[in-house]
């Protein structure tokens, strides 16, 4: 049986899908990234399977989606008695670690979600997702200076710099002293909001110099934001992919599989919208690279691009490599479940409860009634500009795709 392979996941937020330069966006200054998505695998049509953070990253770790999980509302913790995927591997004989950002504890609903209220609460050594060493902040929006505690700090202590670059650092320590195998989560809340913040050593670009998709209304506020936020935005993405490519290559390459990834995107004005929650591409489509020892290196690599993957899939993934099993390809004909378990009450987010299955082909999203809201050819209409879900040449499809959409 081969060794097992160590196991990084490195996961951020906001970080849509386009927004890479290996994806083709011009706007986008990423060569470590771009690095290991030639090096390894780019699942291109990857997704979230819930577009807003606690959703997701309860999808993430249990690899069961919200609400099954125990997570239906925005300020619903992660069950005490959850199973994630540190308790699989931990019975699998690998040291488990998790540094960053957490975002599935308790949080108070009266203070500012923005600040150190929240960058400061202290997350429960019981409530830890049973990761057996434990360093982070659950939330607060902090992209620089930001306030750790866990194993090693039982009280929060505020770190300088930027915190990509913090918490790599943090984690890399951990990881050059562990045993192997080990599991690491690295959370990184960059590129979230607030874009205008410092993003390390990287100065934003002038917003009139970047491109805009084809779906942002021109002439108006909506493209004037759109620009502005764009701005901020690919800074932070330049400074948290320097970050990553340092602690990539920290890792011995025959020896880690790595995997990239986003909790969700944000829509920057494609449709006129903005933020997540939304069930466009831009809010629900994320990167997701992996990179594998060349011994690991399965013989569908080539077509991971048109595979429909999901972040719940990656718990399965990595229980596979645990055991040194054969990495199955994901089947190409099935659908990617979508959906938003509650309304979000902050600004710009979506405003209703939906569920959806996408494909690289079509896309269905239906109201909570179960009536179609939306439903795109995505074959023919990537950019989502004609809604087809009241078009009666489509109703017999739309009738078969609803009839997978889980509830």
């Amino acid at each position: 049986m081969p060794r097992p392979p160590n196991i990084l996941w490195i996961v951020t937020t906001q970080w849509r899908a386009q927004a890479c330069g290996y994806a083709g966006d011009p706007n986008a200054r990423t060569p470590q990234l771009d690095r290991l998505a030639a090096e390894g695998l780019n699942f291109a049509q990857a997704v979230t399977p819930h577009p807003f953070g606690p959703f997701a990253r309860a999808a993430l770790l249990t690899g069961v989606p919200s609400p099954r999980n125990g997570v239906r509302d925005y300020f619903d913790p992660l069950p005490a008695d959850a199973r994630t995927v540190a308790h699989r591997l931990a019975a699998a004989g690998y040291a488990t670690a998790f540094f960053g950002k957490w975002h599935l504890a308790e949080r108070a609903r009266d203070v500012p979600l923005v600040g150190e209220a929240h960058a400061r609460q202290i997350v429960p050594a019981g409530r830890r997702g049973g990761f057996a060493f434990w360093e982070g902040f659950e939330g607060g929006f902090l992209l620089n200076d930001p306030w750790l505690h866990g194993t090693r700090l039982p009280e929060p202590v505020q770190f300088p710099g930027y915190q990509s670059d913090v918490v790599c650092a943090r984690a890399w320590e951990w990881l050059a002293r562990a045993a192997p195998p080990w599991f690491a989560v690295v959370s990184l809340e960059a590129p979230h909001p607030p874009y205008g913040v410092p993003s390390g050593d990287v100065k934003p670009r002038a917003a009139a110099d970047l491109e805009l998709g084809a779906t942002v209304p021109r002439g108006g506020e909506t493209e004037a934001r759109a620009r502005r936020e764009l701005a901020g935005y690919q800074a932070h993405i330049t400074a948290t992919d320097t970050a990553i490519g340092r602690l990539a290559a920290g890792t011995a390459r025959e020896d880690t599989v790595i995997a990239v990834t986003s909790v969700h995107g944000d829509q920057h004005g494609a449709h006129g919208l903005f933020r997540k929650g939304w069930p466009h591409e831009e809010s629900v489509r994320v990167p997701l690279v992996v990179r594998v020892p060349e011994r690991m290196r399965p013989e569908w690599a080539g077509a991971a691009g048109t595979m429909p993957a999901t972040l719940l899939d990656l718990p399965g993934w990595a229980e596979t490599w645990a055991r040194g099993e054969r990495w199955a390809p994901v089947d190409a004909a099935r659908g990617q479940g979508i959906s938003m378990p509650s309304v979000v009450a902050l600004p710009d987010q979506c405003d209703r409860i939906w569920r959806g299955v996408r494909t690289p082909r079509r896309k269905l999203v239906l109201n909570a009634d179960g009536t179609p809201w939306l439903f795109f050819d995505l074959e023919r209409d990537p950019g989502e500009t004609r809604n087809l879900a009241d078009d009666p040449a489509w109703a017999e499809e739309i009738g078969k795709m609803a009839s997978t959409v889980g509830n």
